[in-house]
């Protein structure tokens, strides 16, 4: 199990573009995937899971992998909320 923090710093936190794009990357990989803030953890792999945590710009999540390809689901999670989901800045 891995478990890693970040804070989301894009201006318009995970709204539906983003969040879509980084549950299609994931859910083809066995592990299982929970994202939380503050006290709300949810299934990482469901659209509308994800968006019933309103994160926003600078707030803090977790996110926790579980399984045998761990080591790349945190690997793409990391990459897409550090650098590609810039991208979605000006779209909502």
């Amino acid at each position: 199990m891995i478990e890693k923090e970040f804070v989301i710093k894009n201006k318009l936190g995970f709204h539906i573009k983003p969040v879509n794009a980084l549950v299609q990357r994931i859910t083809q990989y066995k592990s299982a995937v929970k994202i939380m803030k503050e006290d709300q953890m949810v299934d990482g792999k469901s659209v509308l899971e994800v968006l019933s945590l309103c994160v926003g710009q600078n707030d803090k999540i977790k996110v926790i992998v579980d399984g045998e390809d761990e080591e790349e689901v945190i690997r793409i999670i990391k990459n897409f909320i550090e650098h590609e989901i810039f991208q979605y800045e000006h779209q909502e």
